[in-house]
């Protein structure tokens, strides 16, 4: 299952999607949380707390400021998640991400 938090700024997606994720994964189910938000605050909304959340912005912005032929983005999920990645509560895992180039499809 795949679900998008999507609207105008101010609507309360970071919210929404926060506590959907919760709900889904104290049902049990394997969550992988992706904040593309220009103001990622998700870490925050699940429970990571500011220090971690602002550690995963820090390594996003890191490689935003990257000259773009010195970049070195993830080929695979497995290494985004690795890389710009944390684990909250309930085992949700939350990804901080600038955008979303090639989504895989499925």
């Amino acid at each position: 299952m795949k679900v998008a938090v999507s609207g105008k700024g101010g609507s309360g997606k970071t919210t929404i999607a926060g506590i959907v994720a919760r709900v889904l994964a104290q049902q049990g189910r394997k969550v992988l949380a992706v904040d593309a938000d220009t103001n990622p605050n998700l870490g925050i909304s699940l429970g990571l707390g500011v220090d971690t959340t602002f550690g995963l912005i820090a390594a996003r912005q890191a490689l935003d400021e990257t000259p773009p032929e010195e970049r070195q983005h993830a080929s695979t999920m497995e290494e985004l998640i690795e890389r710009f990645g944390a684990e909250g509560p309930d085992g949700i895992r939350l990804v901080q991400v600038s955008k979303v180039d090639h989504p895989s499809p499925g």
